[in-house]
């Protein structure tokens, strides 16, 4: 253990210290030991008590503390504290920018607990308006983190689209005289993925290249039968080397599951055609889109020709679970509106703000739904025939409630109810909770059902089937949330939820306009998950959609 090393540990204790507002006198003290403990002229692992007390400003207590971090990593004040912090927040301090001062109004006053929270408060513009903070502040906190994601080695499909675009296109014409294609977990759009992968029929020493053209400062590994490099922005890349009689091929080979090779292998040798599609017929079997190569039920439904027509963006008519500016949304209903209609020409805008109970996102008291209400009257007789829907997203509360009583859920058109806080129940709870909620008359949607955050926040445990069935049978909607962090409901489940007749929206829960953009990456995951336009919400065109809340509302 180096100096450096032990000292990390000292900072930590005074950081902690000054988070839970310990003597100042003490934590300054112990930021001071950090830095001379660093400055050391010897290697305090190699020395003895004795020789540690006799430095300058350290002393017996500190050097007692030293020898402990030396032989167990840590020492009695700094247990005491961790045990008291949670581990997220201890997370946090890793993050260039965020202090104890800081980190202290995040989890005191907005209640963010782990890293993952407090990224999608970021995307939410949830920290803008907190003490000390501001649109820049939040914005670095955001780049911050990211970095911090990229350097664990995974990503998200969302964040590294663009680069892996920007590296096809130059490679596409650089290798002009050959095919380059996507493959792997990127080609199948795995929401989260280690590399972007493709393939090339070009020669070995062509691609070699064809990268280092791309930036002279790349680190370029060669193995066996591939070619990796990370880009500019840290993306980790693998090109996989095929002969060009054997591009079909491989492109299949190094595009499908592991399962989903397994279970095509079963069906009969593999064999080298002109193209996946020739490849596909020859072992009798329809063209399998790669985004359902994943080794579920689309090889038996490829024999029998029953493969789901899967959705596409230009499908989507609308959008359904979006926030303004009367909750914590950046832009003004009036400019989510217009955006929608004018950009990117959709037939309906259903706002769903923040209900009271979630007060750190400025959530509507009834009084503040009136206003806004009469906002959307005004707007919907300037906009016509564009319309938007009067929604809420309604926390559910511990007991499975909803946050307003029944004769003002009565007046929306539409009701998102999704959980926001109390995400540590056990299953049994988190289930019955949620269950209580579908039952609820005026429930209309599921909102994001698990709460998860990719790569930072598993969803809280669920019965998946029981909490599909309850929605089946109160016809109720299941939300995908497109937000690239979440991308939930987990596209595992929408093939059961599409048995039992459940109606899936794939919804931006936007936060700014260009949150609207965020359906993209929710119509990819739909697809995984075998969705067709028939069975999605939000792809209902503006009289469907009207009719559909209309025979909600009449159920009540």
């Amino acid at each position: 253990m180096t100096n450096k090393d032990i000292a990390k540990v000292f900072k930590l204790c005074g950081q902690l210290m000054e988070l839970h507002n310990e003597n100042p006198f003490r934590t300054k003290a112990m930021a001071s030991a950090a830095f001379r403990i660093d400055k050391l002229p010897f290697a305090a692992s190699g020395s003895n008590l004795e020789e540690l007390s006799e430095q300058p400003n350290i002393g017996k207590s500190t050097a007692e503390k030293i020898m402990q971090v030396i032989t167990s990593g840590t020492f009695p004040d700094l247990d005491k504290l961790l045990d008291k912090t949670p581990e997220g927040i201890v997370e946090m301090l890793k993050i260039k920018g965020l202090g104890p001062k800081k980190i202290q109004i995040i989890w005191k006053d907005l209640e963010i607990e782990s890293v993952g929270e407090l990224y999608y408060a970021c995307n939410e513009n949830r920290l803008v308006e907190a003490k000390g903070f501001g649109l820049k502040t939040q914005e670095d906190i955001k780049k911050a983190i990211e970095f911090s994601i990229a350097n664990q080695g995974w990503f998200l499909f969302a964040k590294v689209l663009q680069s892996a675009n920007a590296i096809k296109s130059t490679l596409t014409e650089t290798l002009k005289s050959f095919q380059v294609e996507f493959t792997g977990d990127f080609r199948r759009k795995a929401e989260v993925l280690q590399y972007v992968e493709l393939i090339t029929d070009a020669p070995e020493g062509v691609v070699n290249e064809a990268v280092t053209a791309i930036d002279n400062e790349l680190v370029i590994n060669t193995g066996e039968g591939f070619i990796s490099f990370q880009d500019e922005n840290s993306t980790a890349f693998k090109i996989y080397l095929s002969s060009a009689v054997d591009f079909a091929k491989n492109l299949l080979l190094t595009t499908g599951s592991k399962a989903h090779l397994e279970k095509l292998k079963t069906v009969g040798e593999i064999p080298s055609l002109a193209n996946e599609e020739e490849i596909y017929k020859a072992l009798g079997l329809a063209f399998i889109p790669s985004e359902l190569r994943e080794g579920g039920s689309e090889i038996d439904q490829a024999k029998n020709n029953t493969l789901p027509n899967l959705i596409k963006y230009s499908d989507l008519k609308g959008s359904l679970h979006n926030h303004s500016t009367y909750s914590d949304g950046v832009h003004t209903l009036k400019e989510m509106a217009q955006y929608l209609r004018d950009e990117l020409k959709m037939e309906y805008l259903g706002i769903c703000d923040h209900s009271k109970t979630a007060v750190y996102a400025n959530g509507l008291g009834i009084d503040r739904l009136a206003q806004q209400w009469a906002e959307i009257d005004i707007l919907n007789q300037e906009m016509a025939p564009f319309k938007i829907f009067k929604g809420i997203e309604s926390d559910i509360l511990s007991d499975g409630s909803l946050d307003y009583p029944d004769e003002i859920l009565a007046k929306f058109d539409f009701v998102v109810a999704s959980i926001h806080s109390n995400l540590k129940m056990d299953e049994e709870k988190a289930t019955a909770r949620l269950i209580k909620a579908i039952e609820n008359p005026y429930t209309t949607i599921l909102g994001h059902p698990t709460g998860r955050l990719l790569l930072s926040r598993a969803g809280y445990p669920l019965d998946f089937k029981k909490v599909i069935d309850a929605c089946a049978a109160n016809r109720v909607v299941i939300e995908i949330n497109a937000n690239p962090l979440r991308l939930d409901l987990d596209w595992r489940w929408h093939q059961y939820a599409l048995e039992k007749g459940v109606l899936l929206s794939i919804n931006p829960d936007a936060h700014r306009k260009e949150g609207f953009l965020d359906m993209e990456f929710g119509v990819y995951v739909a697809r995984k998950g075998g969705l067709s336009a028939d069975k999605c919400l939000n792809a209902f065109n503006l009289d469907q959609i009207t009719n559909y809340f209309t025979q909600q509302k009449q159920i009540v």
